[in-house]
């Protein structure tokens, strides 16, 4: 299997400034995040990306693709049903293709010395040539900011695991009683990182369950892949790597601080940190 799509929503409520903000990247240089974003796709090898904008935003948004290192769509999200409407918005685009599908208010860090976060993940849909889903080990304190996802390890010597339910937001509780799972820290689950590797059959599934939602129903992504986990062959992949959610209170600030200290100048950066630390309020 070969992934050389990838889709990047950017239509969501929340989502839509996020991407045109400017943040400092690792060599220093003044990018928009959805630059960095086609970025970290394009280190996969993913060669065309469609963003899915909410209408009339396509030329803010192109201008923000700066520097480009891949070739850059936009479609159109023309009403705001969910995020499941948005990536089925982009079916044209994928076709019969397998993809990868990013959010547009995340920044990702990798931990690795030789693979992004979309590297790794990639590596592994088209190694395993199923639908496979970052996730990143995460406190129970936050599960109300991520889908999650319980299962049994398939691979350890890969951090692989094999999805068996999959759920938007849960409480605690509700955590603790459908998606434990096994090896990991106690009040610790498997979050989404923002980022899958998806085949048709998930469009497929988005497809359907759109036809059947009433007035006012929101077709989401969570509940298609959780009856994906039941018909196909679904996998995690724990990544070497944070993602950073701008959209969270001084969020872009903390993805700002991620990426510096990741960078070419870390010592200049933690200098100026340590400086402003020891003035204190003054």
């Amino acid at each position: 299997m070969r992934v050389h799509k990838a889709v990047i929503t950017a239509a969501g409520e929340k989502q839509r400034h996020l991407p045109l903000q400017t943040i400092v990247d690792a060599k220093g240089r003044s990018r928009k995040v959805l630059g960095l974003l086609i970025d970290e796709v394009a280190s996969a090898g993913i060669e065309n990306v469609c963003v899915v904008v909410r209408p009339g935003t396509a030329a803010l948004y192109s201008e923000a693709a700066d520097e480009a290192t891949a070739d850059v769509t936009f479609v159109e999200q023309s009403e705001p049903k969910g995020y499941g409407h948005a990536v089925l918005c982009a079916a044209e685009f994928t076709g019969n293709d397998p993809f990868m599908l990013m959010v547009s208010d995340h920044i990702y860090v990798s931990d690795s010395a030789s693979k992004t976060c979309a590297q790794q993940l990639v590596a592994s849909a088209e190694r395993e040539s199923c639908v496979v889903s970052a996730v990143q080990s995460t406190p129970e304190s936050r599960l109300s900011y991520f889908g999650a996802i319980g299962g049994t390890l398939f691979d350890a010597s890969r951090d692989l695991y094999e999805v068996t339910r999959v759920l938007e937001k849960p409480t605690p509780t509700l955590a603790e009683q459908q998606i434990m799972t096994p090896g990991l820290r106690t009040g610790h689950y498997l979050c989404y990182l923002g980022m899958h590797v998806l085949q048709p059959l998930v469009l497929e599934v988005l497809a359907r369950r759109e036809t059947q939602l009433k007035d006012g129903e929101r077709l989401e992504l969570s509940p298609a892949l959780n009856e994906v986990a039941g018909i196909g062959r679904y996998l995690a992949h724990a990544i070497e790597g944070r993602r950073y959610d701008l959209d969270r209170r001084h969020g872009l600030l903390i993805g700002q601080l991620a990426v510096s200290l990741a960078g070419e100048y870390r010592d200049e950066v933690l200098s100026s940190i340590v400086d402003l630390l020891a003035r204190g309020k003054n």
